[in-house]
């Protein structure tokens, strides 16, 4: 359960520190190319896949 625990923190961590680059491209205009961008966009959806099944395996909820 301890390592359950950590792994959920470590991801859920990990995909909050995610959306900050995106959002300065959003919210601040900032400058960056096509394929920059998307893989940014990548980065924070494997991040959220990551907190998921943290999440699911914390509660107990198997894929």
């Amino acid at each position: 359960m301890e390592e359950s625990r950590r792994r959920y923190r470590q991801a859920y961590d990990a995909w909050q520190a995610q959306p900050a680059a995106p959002l300065g491209v959003l919210l601040e205009g900032h400058r960056l190319d096509p394929p920059r961008l998307k893989g940014l966009r990548n980065q924070e959806a494997l991040g959220e896949e990551r907190y998921d099944s943290a999440r699911r395996e914390l509660l107990g909820l198997w894929d």
